[in-house]
C-alpha cells in the first residue's frame, strides 16, 4: 500500500478545502448580489479569504517541507509557522472589514436610510455554506492533528470561523426575510457579529503563531515531561538548563544532565544516545535533542 508522504497529505487536503472554497466563494457572492444580503456578500468575502489562505498553505508547505542545509541548520519548519501568522492576518483583515462594512449600513439605516430585505437565494446560500464549511472543517482538523501540521489546523478553524459566520448570516437573513423590511437591519447586524466572532479566532492563530517565531518554550506540562523521561534512568542526574522550543511541526530539546563522572565517555555515550531515542520516541523522530553531559565527583 503507497504511503502518502507528509507534505503530498497536506497538499490533498487543502486541494479539497480550495475547491470547496472557490465552488462557495463563488456562489455567494452571486447569491449576494442577486438576494442584496449584505451579510451574504460579507461571507463571501470570508470565502475568498479562505481560498487566499489555501495558496499560502501549498507555497509555505513546500518549503517548510525542505530538509535542512548549510543556511538552515535546523531545517525549514518555521515558514509553515509564519503561513500560520500569514492565515491570522488575513482573517483580520477579512473581519475588519465585514465589520466596516456591516456598521456603515447600520449608520444608514439610524439615519433614516431604508434597507433592502435579502432574498431567499441568500438564506439557502448561507445554509449550504454552514454545511460545506462544517465538513472541511472536521476533515481538516483531523488531518492536521493526525500530521501534527500548526498550519493545518489553522487553516481548518479557517473553515470553522466560515461556518460560523455563516451562522450569523443566516440569522440575520432569516429574520430579515420572516420579519419584513421594517428589520431588514438584522443583516447587517449579523455581519458585525460575524466579523467580531472572526476577530476572536484570528487572535487565537496570530498568538500561537507570534509565539512560535519569538521562540517561546513548550508549556511548562511538557517540560516536566521531559524531565521525567531523563530522571527515569538510575544513573543519570540533575537535568538542567532545559531550553524548548518549537520547529514547525517538531520540536527542540537542549539540557544538561549529569552523570558519574568515572564512568568511561561509551558508556556516557551509550546513555546519551538512549535519552534522546526515548525523547524521540514520545515527541516525534525528527525532535531535535542536544544532551550536555557533566561529571558527578
Amino acid at each position: 500500500m503507497f504511503l502518502m508522504t507528509r507534505e503530498k497529505e497536506i497538499y490533498k487536503v487543502t486541494l479539497v478545502g480550495s475547491a470547496g472554497n472557490a465552488a462557495l466563494l463563488t456562489f455567494k457572492f452571486i447569491a449576494g448580489v442577486l438576494g442584496n444580503s449584505s451579510a451574504m456578500v460579507a461571507d463571501a468575502v470570508h470565502s475568498l479569504s479562505d481560498f487566499v489562505t489555501d495558496i499560502l498553505v501549498l507555497v509555505f508547505v513546500s518549503i517548510s517541507a525542505k530538509p535542512q542545509d548549510r543556511s538552515h541548520d535546523y531545517g525549514h519548519g518555521k515558514f509553515e509557522t509564519i503561513a500560520s501568522f500569514l492565515i491570522g492576518l488575513a482573517l483580520v483583515a477579512a473581519a475588519t472589514g465585514i465589520v466596516v462594512s456591516g456598521i456603515l449600513k447600520l449608520l444608514a439605516w439610524i439615519n433614516g436610510e431604508e434597507l433592502e430585505s435579502p432574498g431567499w437565494i441568500a438564506l439557502w446560500a448561507a445554509l449550504l455554506s454552514i454545511a460545506i464549511k462544517e465538513l472541511l472543517y472536521q476533515y481538516t482538523a483531523r488531518k492536521g492533528r493526525k500530521l501534527n501540521s500548526q498550519v493545518m489546523i489553522a487553516n481548518a478553524w479557517h473553515h470553522r470561523s466560515d461556518a460560523l459566520s455563516s451562522v450569523g448570516a443566516a440569522i440575520g437573513i432569516g429574520l430579515a426575510i420572516w420579519l419584513g423590511r421594517r428589520w431588514a437591519v438584522c443583516d447587517p447586524l449579523a455581519s458585525i457579529v460575524v466579523g467580531l466572532m472572526l476577530v476572536k479566532v484570528a487572535y487565537e492563530l496570530l498568538k500561537t503563531s507570534i509565539n512560535e517565531l519569538t521562540e517561546s518554550s513548550l508549556p511548562a506540562e511538557t517540560e516536566q515531561e521531559i524531565e521525567q523521561i531523563i530522571q527515569s534512568f538510575d544513573d543519570v542526574q540533575q537535568p538542567h538548563n532545559l531550553r524548548t522550543r518549537r520547529i514547525g511541526n517538531r520540536i527542540a530539546i537542549e539540557v544538561h544532565v549529569r552523570m558519574d563522572g568515572r564512568l568511561p565517555l561509551d558508556v556516557v555515550h551509550e546513555r546519551a544516545t538512549t535519552i534522546e531515542r526515548k525523547l524521540k520516541e514520545r515527541f516525534g523522530a525528527d525532535t531535535h535533542v542536544a544532551l550536555h553531559m557533566e561529571p558527578v565527583k
